[in-house]
C-alpha cells in the first residue's frame, strides 16, 4: 500500500471518527437540554415513542399501547386497558359519553383532571348524575382515523352519546408513516427534520390560511373522506339510538382577527345534514389572546382554560339531552 493511499484512508477514518463524536456530543447535549420537558416537538416525539405502537390498520397508522404511563411537558398521562386516556372503565350501567377527536381531545399539555372529558364528568357528578365520560382522543388523528378507530376498537363500549371534538385539521388527508430508525431514536434527527419541515412550510404558498382553504374545497380528498366518515357514524348512531354531537374547536393562534369562520359554517351544514347536534365553541374563544390559551410556548394546543371553555360549551346541552 503506497503512502498516498494510506494517508487517504487515515483521513477518511479521522473524518468519520470526528463526525461520529460530533453527532454523539450534539445528541447528548440535546437530551440534557430537553430533559426540562419544554421542547414541544421532542415531547410529542417522546409520547409517540413511549405510548404509541404501529397499528395493523394503515388508516389508524398508530394506536395507544394499553395500560401504560408517561410524563410529557411535565404532564402525567395514563392510558387505560382500552387505550383511552384516564382511569380504567367503571363497567357501570350509567350513561356513557364517548369523546372522539385528536390531540386536543386527548388533552395534550393539560393535567388529566382539567381535560374537557374529566371536567364534564365532574360537572355531571356535581349535578347529582352518574355519567361516565370517556376520552377517545389521540395525537395526529383526523376524522377518518378516529371514526375508523371507533368502529374497529371502541364500538363495544356501547356509548349512549358520542361527541366529536372537531378541529380544523380533522379534514386533512393523512397518509401512513413509514418507520424510520433515526427519527425514532435520535432527538438530533428529530430536531433537524422538524427545522427542515418548518422552513419548507413557512413559505407563503404554504401559509395556514392557504392550507385550510385547500383542505376545505369540497372536491379535496380529505374533505370528502371527512364528510363520508361523519355520515357513516351518524347512520350507525341513528340505528342504535345513540345521541351524537359535534363540538367545533377553533384554531387558537389568532382569535382576534379570526380567518376561519367559513370552516365552522361548513361543518355546521354537514352536522345539520347528518342530524348531529352542533355546538360551536368559537363565540366563547373569540377575542382571547393566544398567549392566554396555549399549553406552553411553542405548543398550539389549548391549556386548562381552553378545556374549561370547551366543557362549558358542551355540558349544558349534554345535561339537557335525553
Amino acid at each position: 500500500m503506497n503512502r498516498k493511499l494510506s494517508y487517504s484512508i487515515l483521513s477518511f477514518f479521522l473524518v468519520l471518527l470526528s463526525t461520529t463524536i460530533g453527532i454523539g456530543t450534539a445528541e447528548i447535549i440535546l437530551r440534557a437540554k430537553n430533559s426540562r420537558m419544554d421542547n414541544y416537538d421532542i415531547e410529542v416525539w417522546k409520547y409517540a415513542k413511549d405510548l404509541k405502537i404501529k397499528s395493523d390498520n394503515p388508516i389508524l397508522d398508530y394506536e395507544h399501547r394499553k395500560n401504560v404511563k408517561g410524563t410529557f411537558q411535565n404532564i402525567d398521562f395514563r392510558i387505560n386497558e382500552r387505550g383511552l386516556r384516564g382511569d380504567k372503565l367503571r363497567n357501570s350501567e350509567a350513561r356513557r359519553i364517548l369523546f372522539l377527536g385528536g390531540s386536543i381531545t386527548l388533552g395534550w399539555g393539560v393535567d388529566e383532571e382539567d381535560v374537557v372529558t374529566n371536567r364534564i364528568e365532574k360537572m355531571f357528578l356535581d349535578s347529582g348524575k352518574d355519567v361516565e365520560v370517556l376520552n377517545g382522543g389521540m395525537l395526529n388523528y383526523n376524522t377518518n382515523r378516529y371514526v375508523t378507530r371507533f368502529f374497529e376498537r371502541l364500538i363495544d363500549l356501547k356509548p349512549t352519546d358520542i361527541v366529536i371534538n372537531y378541529f380544523l385539521r380533522d379534514a386533512e388527508d393523512l397518509k401512513p408513516t413509514k418507520p424510520n430508525y433515526l427519527l425514532r431514536n435520535s432527538q438530533l434527527a428529530v430536531t433537524v427534520w422538524t427545522a427542515f419541515n418548518r422552513t419548507i412550510n413557512s413559505r407563503g404558498q404554504n401559509s395556514m390560511e392557504k392550507h385550510y382553504s385547500s383542505i376545505y374545497k369540497k372536491n379535496s380528498i380529505g374533505f370528502q373522506t371527512m364528510e363520508r366518515n361523519l355520515k357513516k357514524l351518524s347512520d350507525y348512531a341513528k340505528s342504535n339510538n345513540i345521541r351524537i354531537y359535534i363540538v367545533m374547536i377553533p384554531d387558537i393562534k389568532n382569535l382576534i382577527d379570526y380567518k376561519f369562520d367559513y370552516i365552522h359554517a361548513q361543518i355546521a351544514e354537514i352536522a345539520k345534514a347528518n342530524d348531529y347536534i352542533f355546538l360551536d365553541s368559537l363565540p366563547r374563544f373569540r377575542g382571547l389572546s393566544f398567549e392566554s390559551l396555549y399549553a406552553m410556548p411553542g405548543d398550539p394546543h389549548p391549556n386548562s382554560k381552553g378545556h374549561r371553555i370547551l366543557a362549558e360549551t358542551a355540558f349544558p346541552v349534554l345535561l339537557n339531552t335525553n
